[in-house]
């Protein structure tokens, strides 16, 4: 009688985590530039009201541009909760702006419901 509780017990606590283990958010995929002034290219596919996080670690100074070849379907957002934390998402076909201070900063790209469900988005960062 007691192993067949451990048994429930078992099969429980596994299907429970295999349960909350599913449809939890992705971690964000690192932006690595291979050197100090680099580009990197982004592309993916996306439906109505989809993201897709990045990081990227920027450092005080540096200019970080944006190019967009999507504005008109895929919006983007760059966060960071201690210095950079007032971006709002942006539909703008080029953005520029300087780091603020030293840190990692999370690049969102969402999918805006105007459009076609499925979409390709296409960005490039530069840092320089």
């Amino acid at each position: 009688m007691r192993s067949y509780l451990l048994l429930i017990a078992a099969f429980f606590s596994i299907g429970s985590s295999l349960a909350y283990g599913q449809g939890g958010k992705a971690e964000p995929i690192r932006i690595v530039l291979a050197a100090q002034n680099s580009s990197a290219l982004l592309k993916g596919t996306l439906r109505n009201g989809q993201v897709k996080d990045y990081v990227f670690a920027g450092f005080k100074g540096q200019t970080v541009t944006i190019k967009n070849a999507t504005w008109n379907i895929f919006d983007f957002r760059v966060f960071n909760e201690e210095y950079f934390d007032e971006g709002d998402f942006d539909s703008s076909s080029t953005y520029t702006f300087e780091i603020p201070e030293t840190d990692d900063y999370l690049f969102t790209v969402r999918k805006k419901i105007a459009g076609p469900r499925v979409s390709r988005f296409s960005m490039t960062i530069t840092i320089k």
